[in-house]
């Protein structure tokens, strides 16, 4: 992982969450207190009002309103100044908990590897993000604040600025990973359990931290918060558009963070940070859209504006794909990746996500059409346990319809003449990353590994088996093991990836 140090911030139209980035490399909390003032904490109906008034969204990527978020745990929770003989017959039985046992989670798990806003934030000015958790935490009624991220840079920048604080918050580190900061899978990692989703649909709200009513949004949504509170809805409106007010930050090329106001033109940001010529734009991240040159001119940093061009602003993350690189190569390569990376646990991402790489695979060589892509992206489509799958499609369905002109020549002779060179950013691999092989001199054509392994082998026309030539997924590993000893002519393999 790229240390935040060497990720260059700026700002376009006056800075809030950056500000005192161009003066100090990190705020502790004297620069903190110098630079935002004292922390200020509203009651819940005050700040209820205060998030309705500009309509604060979720910087995570879903853009869910945080008022009801904050209603929503409010509603499962009795506050102890509360008068026992107000309450309604059977209140106390209703599922409701005490104020005190409500949990507030700052996500900070930035499990797309395009993105860095969030660990900048929690680097560079962790006690705007605590600040953020404590006006919410008081707000409810509890003094329980969880901070998760997967970065160690980002766990000893907030510890320390827990100690300076002297604060009842603790720091959970989870497992770098795509789905890491899945609202579902950071609650499992809280909660010691598998730090995947889980199959089935629980609210963090309703059921959380160990049981507990809990608040959670990401790093950005809670500094977000803090900068409402301490400049008042007026002067926090007078950034963005009066539909979307404020400002918001974003990750180019997984090199820059930016802060600019909503309602700021996407040209104009890839200006501000001279991105070379490039032949479309990824917005939204490995679970966004891509956009033709046309798009980019048009589109908006809004969620209104990004509407109109088929997108969203999402986590903020914004990626141009460079010229000279194999388009259809780098969509490739990502799907490899979010096929490896995914849970594992349900059919689609099991069997539909390798489905998809094999497509696209075979549309590399000229040996399939957009259409089989489209059919592989289709498989268990909105029946994931997550959404995951359905984000994957996504991605790669707008880049068979971006990438025509690429693909078409891919059709024609297997290759468009370029080099794909990997200028989408992915993990930098631990070295630990194996792949299934086959001692050809062994081999007898028995098949039984497709069988075991259709997620990495298939058979050719001819029965034998080919190699899909993905990476082994942490969740396969057994499986491979297992397809390996039951191999009648033990031809099985595993190899440096």
């Amino acid at each position: 992982m790229t240390s935040t140090s060497a990720i260059t911030v700026g700002n376009i139209g006056g800075p809030r969450l950056t500000l005192g980035f161009d003066r100090f490399d990190r705020l502790d909390l004297s620069r903190h207190l110098a630079v935002h003032g004292k922390l200020h904490t509203p009651v819940l109906e005050d700040l209820v009002k205060m998030c309705e008034q500009v309509d604060l969204r979720g910087r995570g990527g879903a853009g869910f309103p945080f008022a009801r978020k904050l209603m929503a745990v409010a509603s499962r929770i009795r506050y102890p100044s509360a008068d026992p003989a107000n309450l309604l017959p059977g209140e106390e039985q209703d599922g409701r908990r005490d104020s005190e046992d409500a949990v507030v989670v700052v996500n900070g798990a930035e499990g797309e590897p395009a993105s860095y806003k969030d660990k900048v934030l929690l680097t560079r000015a962790p006690h705007l993000v605590l600040d953020g958790a404590e006006i919410a935490a008081t707000a409810l009624g509890t003094r329980r604040i969880v901070v998760a991220v997967e970065s160690e840079e980002a766990a000893r920048s907030v510890r320390a600025a827990i100690t300076e604080r002297r604060m009842p918050a603790r720091v959970v580190l989870l497992t770098e990973r795509f789905i890491s900061g899945q609202a579902g899978a950071v609650i499992n990692a809280i909660n010691g359990e598998r730090p995947v989703p889980p199959t089935r649909k629980v609210r963090a709200a309703e059921r959380g931290v160990d049981g507990c009513p809990t608040l959670l949004s990401n790093t950005e949504t809670f500094a977000q918060l803090a900068v409402l509170t301490s400049l008042g809805p007026d002067l926090y409106a007078s950034a963005g558009t009066e539909d979307e007010p404020g400002t918001t930050l974003l990750t180019i090329g997984g090199t820059k963070v930016v802060e600019a106001p909503l309602g700021t033109p996407l040209q104009t940001v890839l200006d501000y940070c001279d991105v070379p010529p490039y032949q479309a734009v990824l917005v939204g991240g490995y679970h966004g859209i891509w956009l033709d040159l046309q798009k980019v001119g048009m589109a908006v940093l809004s969620r209104k504006g990004m509407r109109k061009v088929g997108g969203t602003v999402g986590a903020g993350i914004i990626v141009p794909l460079a010229e000279g690189t194999c388009p259809l190569g780098e969509v490739t390569r990502i799907a490899s990746y979010l096929a490896r990376d995914s849970a594992g646990q349900c059919g689609p991402c099991r069997l539909g996500l390798p489905e998809i790489v094999r497509a696209l695979n075979a549309l590399m060589g000229g040996a399939a059409i957009p259409d089989d892509v489209r059919r592989a992206a289709g498989i268990g489509r909105g029946r994931g346990a997550c959404s995951h799958p359905d984000g994957t499609a996504k991605f790669v369905l707008s880049a068979m319809d971006t990438f025509v002109d690429d693909i078409r020549m891919h059709m024609r002779g297997g290759d468009c003449g370029l080099k794909t060179f990997g200028v989408l950013p992915l993990p930098v691999p631990k070295g630990t990353e194996g792949k299934v092989s086959i001692d050809w001199g062994r081999c007898d054509g028995h098949g039984l590994c497709a069988y075991l392994l259709p997620e990495l082998i298939q058979l050719d026309r001819y029965g034998f088996p080919q190699v899909l030539g993905n990476e082994i997924p942490t969740w396969m590993e057994r499986d491979v093991q297992r397809a390996i000893a039951m191999c009648p002519a033990l031809a099985l393999r595993v190899t440096p990836a």
